[in-house]
This record gives structure tokens, sequence and C-alpha cells, in this order.
């Protein structure tokens, strides 16, 4: 395998946009090409992620229109994928594999999605899809509901009390806010407090409404390339070290919701092949729809044991400035936002971004190695990458 680099990337701002997802994927993909020195003719494969086209915009097959909106050259070709709040992890990945292999030089990957245009029994309806229709749908599950029920097993597993983890996992959220207002592409920028998460009307207990993140529009682009042509583009490529990938189907198939298996196997992968341990990590943007998947993730990614890292927001060990890995310091999909589609590819772009020391003021300091975790579904799909700056 050819070592794989990442050229550039791009991102809209995150919030609501009155672009169509073709529209917001070519701005982003067009700064991801000028700051990589690329024309479109350059690119050789396209890998577009995106989940309800359909249904926000009556928008199938995308892939193909946004080929030609960018103008990329018509022996290239252009795949949609779908994996849930994954997608566009996933693309990349497949993008890294590909490169990696020999069968592209070039790919461009990420993805785009607007979700804010739809009304939320549409968005709640849409985003329920991603869960088994056979399983699920029947008992009237929804996101919030997986993740509240995550969250009472895990005081009930750990012997927390609920009214305590309400409280750390309100300290999640005030630290995701704390870096997002930061971050001029976030979608909300301001700080909060933990009374204000936890004065926010409840959507399924213990999980407040500050606990949830938001309906969000937004895209955002990664080139991948080889090593070789990485270093004629760019003065700091960053290279894709480790990647891993695991399903997990239905939540029926994971009892024990305070472990999320496929993500353990993904990390697994990912470690192995970059040859590094959580220890080696220097910040984490991973998947944090809810204040209970960050805290299920760090320990899930081996940043601490099972069971110990529900204070660690409270602690103040993942925040900027923390001698252990950061986690979040784009602000999350928490406060930075979540177009599902595009999620993934946002979180390659801050780590990008952060390895290359161009993160302004949530600049974490000194980062050299930089791990990816994207959570699609009822923890159906799991893709991790490790990202390494240039010697």
């Amino acid at each position: 395998m050819r070592e794989v680099a990442i050229a550039g990337v791009a991102m809209t701002r995150f919030g609501v946009s009155e672009k169509t997802c073709i529209e917001m994927f070519c701005e982003a993909a067009c700064l991801a090409l000028e700051e990589s020195k690329l024309e479109p003719k350059n690119i050789e494969a396209l890998f577009l992620g995106n989940c309800l086209g359909d249904f926000e915009e009556g928008q199938a097959h995308m892939a193909a229109h946004v080929h030609t909106a960018i103008g990329l050259p018509m022996g290239s070709p252009a795949l949609r994928f779908e994996n849930a709040c994954a997608t566009a992890t996933v693309a990349i990945r497949q993008a890294a594999l590909l490169v990696g292999s020999g069968v592209y030089d070039v790919v461009l990957a990420g993805g785009t999605e607007r979700v804010a245009a739809m009304d939320t029994p549409l968005a709640t309806r849409t985003f329920a899809m991603a869960s088994h229709s056979g399983y699920s749908a029947p008992t009237g599950i929804t996101f919030p509901g997986v993740f509240a029920m995550a969250a009472h097993m895990y005081a009930d597993k750990y012997k927390i009390d609920i009214r305590e983890l309400q409280e750390c996992m309100a300290h999640v959220s005030v630290k995701n806010h704390f870096h997002a207002a930061m971050n001029p592409k976030a979608q909300f920028q301001k700080e909060i407090s933990v009374q204000k998460v936890l004065d926010s009307f409840m959507v399924a207990d213990p999980l407040h409404f500050l606990d949830c993140c938001p309906f969000s529009d937004g895209a955002s682009a990664v080139v991948i390339t080889t090593k070789q042509k990485a270093l004629q583009m760019t003065d700091k490529p960053v290279f894709i070290i480790g990647t891993g990938q695991a399903a997990g189907g239905p939540v029926i198939n994971n009892p024990d919701m305070t472990r999320i298996k496929p993500r353990e196997v993904a990390a697994a992968q990912a470690y192995k092949q970059a040859g590094v341990t959580p220890f080696d990590i220097d910040l984490c943007e991973l998947h944090d729809c809810f204040t209970i998947a960050e805290i299920l993730a760090i320990e899930g990614l081996g940043f601490y044991e099972f069971g110990k890292g529900y204070d660690a927001a409270k602690n103040g060990e993942t925040r900027l400035g923390s001698k252990k890995a950061v986690i979040n310091p784009s602000g999350g999909l928490k406060a930075k936002g979540h177009p599902i589609g595009a999620t993934g590819a946002a979180q390659v772009t801050e780590i990008v971004e952060q390895l290359r020391g161009l993160s302004g003021k949530r600049q974490v300091k000194g980062a050299k190695t930089g791990f990816v975790d994207t959570l699609g579904g009822e923890f159906g799909t799991v893709c991790n990458l490790i990202l390494r700056s240039h010697p």
C-alpha cells in the first residue's frame, strides 16, 4: 500500500443555509481544490456522502449532478455513499483505500446535507430511517430515546446516581460550546452554563434539550492523494495512517448499550494499522450526537477505562489545555453542528487544520496525531481514521 495523504480540506459554515446540497458541496469542494493547487480536471473520482437529499429537496442521484456542477472530467466516476451519520467518513476511508492500493491518485471525497429546511416532524422521521424499520420503528424509538436508554444503563451498570450523570453530561455540552465559541464555522458560537443545560426542557429522560445536537445544513470536502503528489500540492500534508470500520446492525443486537462493540472493533483496527495507542492521540473529533455519546466514545476508544470517563469533562480533562487528548475542539456535533452526510468530512477538516496549526484560539498545542470517530445509526456503522502531521 502507498502512503496516503490529505492535501486540502474545506467546509462551509454549519447552521441554516439557503443553498442546495449541491451548491454547498461545490463551495467546499472548490475551496479544497484551491488549497491543493488543483483544477477539477485533476480529480480522478468523486466520493460524495449524502443521506437525505431525496427527502430534503427531492434530489436523488446527487453525486452525478455534483460531478457536473464542479466540472470534473467526463472520464471520472462519481459515487454516492450512505451510512447514516458515518457517511462522509466511510467515503473518505474508501478513497484512502483506493488511493493506497493504486486504483486512483487523486480523489475528492466528503459530504453535504440540508436538514434545517425540513420541519421537525419530517426531519425526525427521516433520521429515524437509519434505525431498523422492522424492530425499532414499531416501538416508537428515536435516537434521543436510544441514547437516553444508554444513559440509564450506564448509570445502573456503574452505580452512578442518574442526577450526577446528568450534571456530568451537562459539562460535556458546556465544554463543546466553549470550543465552538472559538470556531467561526460552528453553528453555535456562544458559551453556555451547566445550569442552562439542566434547565432546558426534557427531550428523553435524562437528556435535556441542550444535551442534544441540532439539525444542521452544511458541506465539507477533502482531497485525498498519494504522499508524492501531496508534497507537490502543499508543504503541510497530513497523512492517513490508520483506518477501521465495523457494522453492528440494529440496536436489538447491542443489548449492552454502554459499550458500542463496532466502535471497539473499528478503533482496534485503526490503532493496529497506525501502530499507535490511545495514549499517542493528541486530539479527537468524536461522535457526540448526545452528551452521553461522548462519554461512551471516550471509553470505547480507549482514552478512559469503562465506567471511568463520565466525569472527564466536569474535571476539565477533555477541553483545550488538557494534558490528555482534547475532545472535539471544533465544538463537536453538539455545537459545531451535525449535517449528517457531511459530518465525518468536517471532523477530518478540523483534525487536518489542527495538525497544520491553523486553528487559531482553539489550537491544540503541539498536536501531531488526531483521531476521527463517526457513528452511524443505532450503533450500526462505526468508521475511524487516524491522521498524523508531516514530520
